[in-house]
């Protein structure tokens, strides 16, 4: 064998060791500097991150052909997340129980700002995510920004909202739940905020849905999974700009109609409101708090909220509060909840409201 032609065979043998070496990916563990988080979080002994409310998320850079990401689900055979990269929305995606989820990027050479959020709510379970796998990744460089926490139900959640995959009745509870594409996060992506949601399906202020003996937000609200578990404590070092609370239609709902509902006790509603937003007040001084009524509302029962809301501005005179009443919505979502659609009409109804509260 002449030397061209040995010059020639380790030529392309070292070629192709690179290009193997080029293609392979290298696992990653969620909880290392390189990974940063956003909403309530928690990191488990074994450097996987717990993702637990209503779009919770994991931010950073990814080079790589296909992105693969490993899921753990403790509490349920599936759920859902979001996945947005380089600030485009690619969608909703199902998550089963061990199974990783593979995304395709088509561009091995540079770096792709992925985002990872929550779909489902606290109350549907937690979504552990264990590994990635990439060629390489980065930090994802935040801007600080304002940020707007909104605090509500099961309209906050997005639940009911997404029903282009599973329509209406089929599935689980949460099968059309899309935290993403809720009023809240579409307020913030258009107005350049951060966010958190902090929300509960069913819950209300001193009553739920269709129970009057149950923990109702004030009772979940400081602790972390937005459950009567109190062990684990919420961090509230990082104070949000503005507070919005979106609260009262389950205090109002009559319930499923077959459970004894008593009749709407405005005096309970404004004392634990009072209450509740004196404890946000304890933990944020300066933050400024906007009380929204709801799109689900008859006109008697918007009256009555507000006329409370009233009486919590007179309540605390020296904060920053204010109040918003909503145009009603026709709820195209299931059991009467606003459908992605609705959800875009709440947020264009807000933008302006919020934009000018965060200029105030």
């Amino acid at each position: 064998m002449n030397r061209f032609l040995l010059f020639l065979i380790l030529i392309v043998c070292i070629s192709s060791c690179n290009i193997s070496k080029d293609k392979s990916r290298n696992s990653y563990s969620v909880s290392t500097e390189l990974v940063s988080t956003s909403g309530r979080t928690s990191e488990k002994k074994d450097s996987s991150v717990i993702l637990i409310n209503s779009a919770s998320a994991i931010h950073f850079k990814a080079k790589t052909d296909t992105l693969i990401v490993d899921f753990e689900l403790p509490e349920t055979d599936h759920a859902y997340i979001n996945l947005e990269i380089n600030d485009t929305y690619k969608g909703r995606f199902k998550v089963k129980k061990s199974l990783p989820l593979k995304f395709p990027l088509n561009d091995r050479t540079g770096f792709h700002d992925i985002s990872i959020f929550k779909a489902t709510e606290a109350s549907t379970g937690a979504v552990i995510v264990k590994k990635i796998e990439a060629f390489e990744i980065d930090k994802l460089d935040l801007p600080k920004r304002p940020e707007i926490e909104f605090i509500g139900n099961s309209i906050t959640c997005g639940m009911g909202a997404d029903i282009l995959e599973i329509p209406c009745g089929n599935g689980e509870w949460y099968d059309q739940h899309n935290a993403y594409m809720a009023y809240g996060p579409r307020i913030a992506r258009a107005l350049d905020t951060d966010f958190k949601l902090n929300c509960v399906s069913g819950m209300g202020m001193y009553r739920n849905w269709n129970d009057e003996d149950q923990p109702v937000m004030p009772d979940v609200y400081e602790n972390l999974y937005l459950n009567s578990d109190s062990k684990e404590k919420a961090n509230f070092e990082n104070a949000p700009d503005i507070i919005s609370i979106a609260l009262g239609t389950n205090d109002f709902s009559l319930g499923d109609g077959e459970k004894k509902r008593t009749e709407f006790n405005r005096e309970k509603f404004t004392t634990a409101y009072i209450d509740f937003v004196e404890m946000l007040f304890s933990k944020y001084p300066n933050v400024k708090i906007a009380l929204l009524d709801s799109p689900m509302l008859n006109a008697e029962q918007k009256s009555i909220l507000s006329d409370v809301f009233k009486e919590i501005k007179n309540e605390f005179l020296e904060k920053e509060i204010t109040i918003f009443q909503f145009k009603n919505i026709s709820p195209g979502g299931c059991t009467g909840h606003p459908d992605i659609e609705n959800h875009e009409a709440m947020a264009k109804q807000l933008i302006p409201f919020f934009r000018n509260l965060l200029k105030s």
